[in-house]
């Protein structure tokens, strides 16, 4: 088969691999009709990530059919069109029965992380891919529901939702803002809405991102290249500081960001994936009463989120800007790469 191989830093290629193979009696095999580009991935280009190593198959996203099943598999079929979770889990293991899927303790990949795609084990950006522990790894795409629509349930959506919404505690009426409308940062802004805040603002350096966002439920937008970003942001909150304060991007200019912009007694939520260290002046903010929190997301909330977009109550078409064949990835990863010029939120990849 065809896939797309890291090999290092800066450096990827789309080329013939073996085709994967059942290993365990809980796998299945599955063809990857419709996959995507993460955030991430241009992380693990950029070295960030170093547990990635030479010969990976990247990606963790995707949508596909499955065309064969380990002996263990009795609730899936050869047949039936799935999305493939970013976090792969046992269910069995002691994190998992605490529905802390993203530290499963399987001995896949390595024990101890759920995010195995693309990652420890080879990924979706391929014609096939091997789903370990498929019957809690794979959800089935209900009936309506485009493949483009539901590659958004593998990642990003819950991954907002949960880190950035969920474990930034919002509730009616709050002010949230939300650092870096990029794709995970916007679906922190659309699913923000089901919790009923007051504000949601969205700072971004791209004016266009930060237009886009009103799209998806942002109330009010700020570019950070102002220079008094920080004060449009204040006096939105009547100078007291957002309620919930998120971290989308991953590097310390917008940690420090999002730290400036949170009142006391505030959270603030990190969901950037970070290469570099970041500052934490905890001998000026320890009095500030601040709920900090990070996390790899545990997809718990995946189910949830499907049957909202099987209804309609959830609209993700919006994330879509462009789509391009599978066998042209290296185009869309540069597309990707390039968002501030080519305006691209989530490319799409079609076999």
């Amino acid at each position: 088969m065809k896939a797309l191989v890291y090999h290092g830093p800066g450096a990827k290629a789309w080329e013939e691999v073996p085709d994967p193979v059942i290993l365990k009696p809980t796998d299945a095999i599955v063809r990857v009709e419709t996959t995507t580009i993460c955030g991430t991935d241009l992380h693990i280009l950029k070295g960030d990530v170093p547990a990635v190593t030479d010969g990976r198959i990247l990606g963790h996203e995707g949508v596909g059919t499955i065309t064969e099943v380990g002996s263990a598999v009795t609730d899936l079929a050869v047949g039936d069109q799935v999305i493939i979770s970013c976090i792969s889990a046992c269910g069995k293991c002691i994190y998992c029965k605490q529905g802390v899927y993203s530290h499963c303790q399987a001995d896949e990949g390595a024990p101890g992380i759920g995010w195995i795609f693309g990652h420890l084990i080879d990924g979706t950006q391929a014609e096939f891919v091997r789903v370990p522990f498929a019957e809690t790894s794979l959800y089935r795409v209900p009936d309506g529901v485009p493949a483009e629509q539901a590659v958004m349930i593998s990642d990003i959506l819950p991954t907002g939702h949960e880190i950035g919404i969920q474990y930034g505690q919002v509730k009616p009426g709050d002010v949230v803002a939300v650092v870096g409308a990029g794709p995970v940062g916007l679906a922190a802004i659309a699913t923000a809405g089901l919790y009923g805040p007051s504000r949601v603002i969205a700072i971004d350096l791209d004016a266009n991102r930060v237009e886009q966002a009103k799209r998806f439920g942002a109330s009010d937008g700020v570019v950070a290249s102002d220079p008094d970003w920080k004060d449009q942001v204040l006096a939105l909150t009547d100078g007291l500081g957002v309620d919930v304060s998120i971290e989308a991007v991953g590097i310390p200019a917008t940690w420090d960001m999002t730290l400036s912009i949170v009142r006391p007694a505030g959270h603030v939520a990190n969901v950037g994936v970070h290469g570099k260290p970041v500052e934490f002046p905890l001998d000026r903010v320890w009095i500030d009463n601040l709920t900090i929190t990070t996390g790899l997301v545990n997809t718990d909330s995946s189910a949830m989120l499907i049957k909202l977009l099987a209804q309609k109550k959830l609209d993700v078409s919006g994330f879509i800007s462009h789509r391009f064949a599978l066998s042209d990835i290296m185009d869309a990863y540069d597309t990707f790469a390039r968002a501030s010029e080519t305006k691209a939120l989530k490319v799409i990849l079609q076999a």
